[in-house]
């Protein structure tokens, strides 16, 4: 069983958009289940309607799963876990005020806090959390990507699993849920590792022999080589789909990422699964190369269906399909596509120092005959103009295109001739 976990507090950064890709490449891969877990606990930092959003992305993408839950629906079950923690002198009761509980090592100063204050607590009102006592020994990982990754029993240290208004910690419902779901391979980012630890614990604490696989993806870097991190635009799915990259092309590239054994460049999701291999991924921290990703976003456009790919730009004509290719050569995303081919049949404006010729060769084309070869179609207004040279192919090209430069006429023509009144209006 692999599972995602998403939480609702922000648009989805493509650092976890790859983890759920990878997630759900191996569940295909080891024939596991899949699910989506919302975690939605942190109630202050929840945004309405991104729980929705987060289902719709992963549906873009393909990533189909057998269930999906939020993490709140499971406060009950978190509640008594912790309770039994408690009963079981494996976690203590702390009063410490509110800026001592947000330091990042624990004091120590509630620590031998007796059951019998328990009772003694609740009925003064005094407010507290409940700790969990910190590891006897240092918590090792397995990692199949990072190899052993050791994490000192004092970093682990006694954090809190239950706050003071009954909610879980991210830790501890995670680490409860995991536990619950029976999860056998977790991949997550690499700053995760303290986190891992931590899960770790509470499940050996709680008696969980379950093994799990782990898998510590490396971290994503901006071009600074910094964390790509929330503040920039292109770290985040939304963006990208608001440029007008496309799905395929945003999973080639984050399979990509760190993975240099990949047998071609370009592919798609179901190719991918067959020889994809997690312990493959390199160690070492990755860029983000938008340059890339720009490379392999045209050479999936190339590979769209042209009449599927002409109703991006609301057609349904494999011709524009076609049109649309032409300016691959120049542009790779579809925002960059439609700036090329929204003139074309966009209203032309007759101004500038080709302005009279335009207007001619416009009523030459309204009152011609249907002309199929392009050539033919150049020697009929020739002769009727009585135009040649840049004062015959400029406005042409800007009756027919909209813009001064692009493919070259004899190949766009054949593709716009049946909207040729349109196109030169």
């Amino acid at each position: 069983m692999l599972r995602f976990a998403a939480s609702p507090t922000g648009d989805m950064h493509i650092a976890s958009l790859r983890v759920a890709i990878l997630n759900y490449l191996v569940s295909q891969q080891h024939q596991e289940s899949f699910l989506i877990r919302i975690d939605d606990t942190d109630k202050a930092r929840k945004i309405e309607g991104k729980d929705t959003e987060i289902m719709q992305i992963l549906e873009k993408f393909a990533l189909t799963h057998e269930s999906v839950f939020h993490q709140s629906e499971h406060l009950h079950m978190h509640q008594t876990l912790a309770i039994r923690l408690l009963e079981e002198d494996k976690a203590f009761v702390c009063t410490c005020p509110p800026e001592e509980l947000e330091t990042v090592h624990y004091s120590g100063k509630c620590f031998d806090v007796d059951k019998a204050a328990h009772a003694k607590l609740k009925e003064s009102g005094t407010p507290f959390v409940v700790r969990i006592k910190k590891p006897l020994e240092d918590i090792v990982i397995n990692d199949l990507i990072q190899g052993e990754l050791r994490t000192s029993a004092d970093e682990v240290d006694s954090f809190i699993i239950l706050y003071a208004d009954g909610t879980p910690s991210p830790d501890f419902a995670s680490a409860c849920d995991d536990m619950l779901s029976g999860i056998t391979t977790l991949i997550c980012e690499e700053e995760q590792g303290l986190n891992t630890a931590k899960q770790i614990h509470i499940k050996q604490q709680l008696g969980y022999v379950e093994e799990t696989t782990y898998a510590h993806l490396p971290l994503l870097l901006n071009d600074s080589g910094d964390k790509l991190s929330h503040a920039e635009d292109a770290s985040t799915v939304k963006w990208l789909f608001q440029e007008g990259f496309v799905p395929d092309a945003i999973i080639n590239y984050l399979i990509l990422l760190g993975y240099p054994k990949a047998p071609k460049k370009i592919f798609t999701l179901p190719e991918a699964i067959k020889w994809f291999r997690l312990e493959n991924l390199s160690k070492s921290a990755v860029k983000f190369d938008l340059e890339k990703l720009r490379f392999i976003n045209r050479e999936h456009l190339k590979r769209i269906d042209d009449k599927v790919l002409s109703s991006l730009f609301g057609f349904a004509d494999a011709d524009v399909g076609k049109l649309v290719k032409l300016y691959l050569q120049e542009a790779s995303t579809i925002n960059e596509l439609a700036l090329r081919i929204r003139p074309v049949f966009a209203p032309k404006v007759f101004k500038g120092e080709f302005a009279e010729e335009m207007k001619t060769l416009q009523k030459l084309i309204a009152e011609a005959p249907m002309i199929n070869k392009y050539d033919d179609f150049v020697t009929y207004l020739m002769k009727k103009s009585e135009l040649e040279g840049e004062h015959f192919f400029t406005p042409l090209r800007l009756l027919l295109t909209g813009a001064a430069q692009g493919p070259e006429l004899a190949e766009i023509y054949p593709l716009i001739k049946s909207y040729l009144l349109e196109v030169a209006s």
